[in-house]
């Protein structure tokens, strides 16, 4: 594997290249932003570098969306009894218990219960809230998106997957040629409606992949309300977490 760079609109794009036993010169942009190229032992440098630059709009671009979905860090939480946890639009206060038995977490009655062995072992608490928080996700997503597809479904629009993870600047995306919708795992805090928004929303993508007249057309005729969910989203629910 070797390292090169090329300069284009003024910004350095590194890429690593590979040699193997291919007939065309290939080029990817990986989730971790990684460029790679990988290349025949035949095809010179020079021809490849050239080949990058041609690519240059193409790498920013895919580079640009891989940050938007890159992991946020969160702010700093200590898992006491008293915090306060927000889950489908309402805040619950945090009960940490001790227990011998199994570790686990539960809501019920305006409380987030976690119970653990060791109350002190703060990265443990954090990873059973995480796991309690996606597995809440992946079910609550998936019902929004068996609720909000058949308004959908008449438009050609094959049924994508779900798939959660955290971002820090959008609450969703299409993944086309995945056929996957990528939701940000801080939604689950949402009220449900605001849910089913994200999930419509980007539905349409899958038929519209723009902000078009025509994607908002048919966003407006099948969620006349869209945009106070939308607003209870960015400011509301972004404001509180």
């Amino acid at each position: 594997m070797e390292k090169h760079q090329i300069e284009y609109a003024n910004r350095v794009i590194d890429f690593v290249l590979k040699r193997k036993n291919v007939k065309n010169v290939n080029l990817h942009v990986k989730p971790d932003l990684t460029i790679e190229v990988t290349a025949n032992e035949r095809v010179p440098l020079g021809f490849i570098s050239d080949f990058v630059k041609s690519k240059g709009s193409w790498i920013l671009k895919n580079v640009g969306q891989f940050k938007e979905v890159q992991p946020l860090k969160q702010s700093e939480r200590e898992y006491v009894s008293g915090e306060t946890f927000k889950y489908l639009g309402k805040q619950y206060r945090l009960r940490v218990q001790k227990t011998t038995e199994e570790e686990m977490v539960k809501y019920f009655r305006g409380f987030i219960y976690l119970f653990v062995k060791d109350t002190e072992n703060l990265s443990r608490k954090a990873k059973l809230m995480d796991e309690w928080y996606r597995e809440r996700a992946k079910i609550i997503f998936n019902e929004s998106l068996d609720k909000m597809y058949p308004l959908i479904q008449k438009y050609g629009v094959e049924k994508p997957n779900i798939d959660v993870r955290l971002m820090k600047a959008r609450w969703g995306s299409a993944l086309i040629d995945n056929n996957t919708i990528l939701l940000n795992s801080e939604l689950i805090k949402a009220p449900k409606y605001c849910i089913d928004y994200v999930v419509l929303h980007e539905l349409i993508h899958f038929k519209y992949n723009n902000h078009s007249e025509k994607f908002y057309q048919m966003l407006y005729s099948l969620m006349p309300d869209w945009e106070k969910r939308k607003t209870i989203l960015d400011e509301e629910i972004v404001r509180e977490l």
